[in-house]
C-alpha cells in the first residue's frame, strides 16, 4: 500500500491536497493483485487499506482507524462514495460494503457501466493500465512511533477511487523534505496520463 496524492495540485505524497477536489484529503493506494479482485470487468472486491503495513510515507494504519468513522456515515445514512480518479463530480459506481476486519479496509462494490467514465475504468482495468484502488481520508489522530513513522489511530474516510498509477516510486512525505521536485512530477504524471489513454484507444481499436 502506497500514500498517494496524485492531483495535478499536489505533490504526490506531500500529505496535502492542494486540488479543487476535496481540500485537505491524503490518499492511500492499494495495488490489484494486493488482495483486490476484478470480476467481469466491474465488480470489485478486496483490500483497500491494510493495517500494520508501512506505506512508501512511512505511515502505518492501526488496527480500528476506520470503525469510527465508518459508524457515523451509517448513522447519517450516507454511503462511501466510489469516484474516478479522486474526483468528486465523477462518481462511477457503489460501494456495497465497506467494513474493517482483523486484516484491514475491506470493500465490495460496483462499477456502473451505464457511466461513461465507469465505461472508461472498465476498459483500463480490462487493458491493465489501472493499478488499483486509493482512498480519500483524513487523518483526526495520529502519533510517532521510534522509527519516526506515522501511526495512525483514527481516520475520517471519504471516498475510495479507481485511479490510474500510484504515488510515484520516487515521492516521499514533504514534511520529510526529501519529496520530488514539482517539475519531474508533473512530467511523469502526464506521461502516465497519455500512457493511460493509449492503451484505452487501442483497446477501443481492437474491439
Amino acid at each position: 500500500m502506497d500514500h498517494d496524492q496524485g492531483d495535478l495540485g499536489a505533490v504526490p505524497g506531500n500529505g496535502k491536497d492542494m486540488s479543487g477536489g476535496l481540500p485537505g484529503l491524503e490518499r492511500k493506494f492499494a495495488r490489484f493483485g494486493q488482495a483486490i479482485e476484478v470480476e467481469g470487468g466491474t465488480e470489485i472486491s478486496g483490500y483497500a487499506s491494510l493495517f500494520g503495513d508501512a506505506d512508501q510515507g512511512g505511515d502505518v494504519v492501526e488496527a480500528g482507524a476506520y470503525a469510527a468513522s465508518l459508524k457515523a456515515v451509517a448513522a447519517a445514512g450516507r454511503s462511501i462514495k466510489m469516484l474516478w480518479q479522486h474526483d468528486p463530480a465523477q462518481p462511477i459506481g457503489v460501494w456495497d460494503e465497506v467494513r474493517e476486519d482483523a486484516r484491514g479496509l475491506w470493500v465490495r462494490g460496483r462499477i456502473l457501466s451505464s457511466v461513461a467514465k465507469g465505461r472508461e475504468a472498465a476498459a483500463l482495468i480490462a487493458a491493465g493500465a489501472i493499478d488499483g484502488l486509493s482512498i480519500g481520508y483524513r487523518t483526526l489522530r495520529a502519533s510517532k512511533n521510534t522509527k519516526g513513522q506515522r501511526l495512525l489511530s483514527e481516520l475520517e474516510l471519504w471516498e475510495v477511487s479507481l485511479v490510474t498509477f500510484p504515488m510515484l516510486p520516487s515521492a516521499r512525505v514533504g514534511a520529510k523534505g526529501d519529496s520530488a521536485p514539482l517539475g519531474d512530477v508533473l512530467r511523469e504524471m502526464a506521461a502516465a496520463f497519455d500512457g493511460a489513454r493509449a492503451e484505452l484507444a487501442r483497446g477501443t481499436s481492437r474491439g
